[in-house]
């Protein structure tokens, strides 16, 4: 600590409250370490602040001593944005206090939810009021909504709602300097110049801190049909989509593509689960169909299902008789990342191609993988609707895992340039963080690097909001 950090921590301590600063290694151990364990910080101190005037004190302070700032959520992120680094300078500021509905207009269909409340409280709220917020990611139950926005999160129904960035009307910002950018609009239609709020989405609290967020509500469905389909490629599974796209147009809410390698880990590992088909297929789809209308999808699923086996595309499939049974189908689903890590080291890649060429980038990238590592085995699975796989690798059967994990840069240059070479994205949903950053420069249009630094430099002039993330 150093000569002036004592003062510093008294003067957060009387912005905050002395109980909302946490000194103590034990108080602050649970916030300097991601789920993963790949990335490991030091902080002077967490600070929690309850409200968006407490926030912009902070950072007017932080701004007036050139204190580094990180901001946090509920700390699952997955490329290390929400942890400091190892010189204990920074302060981590949590925003799980400041977790208040301040309003839902069931008039102009929005909600206004602050940075803190959980995802799955979120979209608890909008339920509540017969409304349907459609953010859904497998950690809804600890990630907050500010973490989502700052981090535009994608989940499983971007194919028919789009990201975190297209499901907001309006934000409030605090700037680095602790200015309050107030813009919680409900407007549809607002062309008074620049829409300031998308720079905020994605920016992962390099150019400020969120605080409150106008949200988008959709009219909640009245009928769901869930089904889980075997097929005998990713290629069938392409086909398949564009089949559902044609027949069922808006009621498409999710298809998701699934390996048969990922199935049998999830099969393996997780506690009561079961095989939803009688043999096993080699790749498998999970869609889901949404109306609002309240008859008519279960007859419309059932004939989506038939033209796809006549087409030859469908080699068995199932529909979810009961909410149990679509439970049990989103679980498999839900599971296949989180088991990987009871098969070893498991190598991953959050990327995004154009969905024409989903089925030629798993084939070529397992390929590559396979022949640079032998007994490696991938497990490419994600959105396929809007072109995000998670590619992962798991080690091969009896490799050591550290020998394996430091391949990590290795396995990186081969799927990160393929998807290069395709006209992808090495960051579909995850974000930059600190495990891509440094990737940006070789892979990042040059000029749109430079108008990214102008930006930060114009908001963040002393550097002090989120330092060495995303650039």
């Amino acid at each position: 600590m150093s000569a002036t950090a004592p003062d510093l921590l008294n003067k957060l301590a009387d912005l905050v409250g002395a109980a909302n600063v946490l000194r103590a290694p034990a108080d602050m151990a649970a916030y300097l370490n991601e789920p993963r364990d790949l990335f490991h910080g030091v902080a002077l101190a967490i600070v929690r602040p309850g409200s968006t005037q407490e926030i912009a004190n902070v950072l007017a302070l932080c701004h007036e001593t050139g204190t580094a700032l990180v901001p946090q959520g509920g700390n699952t992120g997955l490329v290390g944005g929400q942890v400091p680094d190892g010189s204990g300078h920074a302060i981590i500021l949590s925003l799980t206090r400041m977790d208040r509905l301040r309003e839902i207009d069931l008039a102009s269909n929005t909600m206004i939810v602050e940075a803190g409340m959980t995802l799955a409280h979120v979209q608890d709220a909008a339920d509540k009021a017969d409304r349907l917020f459609p953010l859904s990611l497998a950690s809804e139950g600890s990630c907050t909504i500010g973490g989502n926005l700052a981090t535009n999160a994608g989940g499983t129904a971007v194919l028919a709602y789009g990201n975190a960035r297209e499901l907001v009307q309006g934000l409030e910002v605090v700037l680095a300097d602790g200015r309050v950018l107030s813009n919680l609009s409900k407007l549809k239609k607002d062309n008074t110049g620049y829409d300031l709020k998308h720079l905020f989405m994605g920016s992962e609290g390099t150019l400020g801190i969120i605080t409150a967020a106008v949200l988008k509500l959709y009219p909640r469905p009245r009928s769901v049909e869930t089904a889980f389909i075997g097929l005998k490629s990713a290629r069938a599974a392409l086909d398949l989509l564009m089949l559902t796209q044609a027949l069922a147009g808006q009621d498409v809410k999710t298809f998701e593509l699934m390996p048969r390698i990922g199935l049998d880990f999830a099969l393996k590992h997780g506690a009561n689960t079961r095989d939803p088909l009688a043999a096993p297929h080699d790749w498998y789809v999970l869609l889901e169909l949404a109306s609002q209308s309240e008859a008519g999808l279960h007859e419309q699923m059932l004939h989506l299902l038939q033209k796809g086996m006549d087409a030859g595309l469908i080699e068995d499939g199932v529909l979810g008789a009961s909410l149990d049974q679509r439970d049990d189908f989103w679980r498999l689903r839900e599971l296949m990342s989180d088991v990987q890590k009871l098969e070893g080291g498991s190598i991953k890649h959050d990327v995004s191609v154009p969905v024409a060429r989903v089925p030629e980038f798993i084939d070529a990238a397992s390929a590559a993988i396979m022949q640079a590592m032998p007994g490696a085995r991938p497990v490419p699975f994600g959105h396929l609707g809007d072109g995000n796989i998670h590619f992962n690798i798991s080690q091969p059967i009896g490799a050591d895992k550290q020998v394996f994990l430091a391949r990590w840069n290795e396995a990186n240059g081969i799927v990160h340039g393929l998807v290069a070479e395709m006209g992808g994205s090495i960051s579909a949903e995850h974000g930059i963080g600190v495990m891509k950053r440094d990737l940006m420069a070789q892979l990042k249009d040059p000029v749109s690097l430079q108008v990214m630094r102008a930006i930060k430099a114009a908001l963040d002039p002393k550097g002090i909001m989120n330092p060495g993330k995303v650039l």
